[in-house]
């Protein structure tokens, strides 16, 4: 099992190659402006990483986020110069009818003159950006990757990686991972949950049946522990969805055997949930 380290990247997370990818796009399409503000619902690693390009390229950014994120999220996204909406939640969890309210603010945001709405679930640049990852993934892997696992929230990233994966490995699978709490992607019904960034509760507008293999549900209770257990076992620092891609990941590995490849994400880095009960300890 290979895990490709996403929290090497500025902001120390996966999200960064989308939203260069979508600002960028933006810019070159003449949707956004010069002095024009970027405006965007986020459970906050997009945001953060909007608000660095946004910095980098003098834009500004309206983001609409939510409690039931990471403080460190939201103070990052306003240390890069955001200005930042917060939503209440339902006891900090994620829930579909939180994402909807998020969404439905920025579309109201963006209304105003000079806003581009970059709206991470539809936008058409975004996929595009997790190219790379694929790429860099196949050359570090020696060219040998036989199953790729990935949580899903947007499904921006596994459809970006699953385009160049199958170029590059028509044979190669590709696994999803939901919160088992909301399997939505299963069939099943739309619940709450703690696994920050995934699991919106509704089927991503870019999904289709044909971009996974497989579909693996992992509860928050197990992916926060093995998010635990990698950080004093392994020294890898992430994030909730993290524990999920490995627990993922191990169980295709056994259901390959020897002599295979896995290769899954460190979506982000634990610095991003210290204040969080992933890393509170009593």
């Amino acid at each position: 099992v290979l895990v490709k380290l996403e929290s090497q990247n500025p902001t120390g997370s996966m999200k960064d190659r989308m939203a260069r990818a979508v600002v960028e796009g933006a810019v070159a399409r003449g949707a956004l402006v010069p002095g024009g503000t970027v405006v965007e619902y986020t459970g906050g690693s997009t945001g953060t990483s909007l608000a660095f390009v946004c910095a980098a390229m003098g834009y500004h950014l309206s983001i609409v986020t939510s409690d039931a994120f990471s403080r460190e999220k939201r103070d990052h996204m306003r240390a890069l110069g955001a200005d930042v909406l917060e939503l209440p939640s339902e006891g900090g969890r994620t829930t579909k009818e939180l994402i909807h309210r998020m969404i439905a603010r920025a579309k109201e945001l963006s209304a105003a003159p000079g806003a581009f709405f970059s709206d991470q679930f539809n936008n058409p640049d975004a996929a595009s950006g997790y190219a790379s990852m694929a790429e860099e993934a196949w050359e570090q892997s020696q060219q040998n990757i036989d199953a790729f696992v990935m949580s899903v929230g947007t499904a921006q990233c596994i459809t970006g990686v699953a385009r160049a994966l199958r170029r590059m490995n028509s044979a190669v699978q590709i696994i999803t991972v939901e919160p088992s709490e909301s399997p939505v992607l299963s069939g099943g019904d739309p619940g709450p949950h703690k696994i920050e960034g995934i699991g919106p509760g509704f089927i991503p507008p870019i999904w289709t049946d044909s971009l996974a293999d497989d579909i693996i549900q992992i509860s928050t209770a197990d992916a926060k522990d093995m998010t635990r257990r990698l950080a004093r076992e392994e020294a890898l620092f992430a994030g909730t969805s993290t524990g999920a891609n490995i627990l993922a990941a191990i169980q295709i590995a056994g259901r390959l055997g020897p002599d295979h490849t896995v290769a899954t994400v460190a979506c982000d880095s634990g610095l991003k949930y210290l204040s969080t009960d992933l890393y509170t300890f009593d």
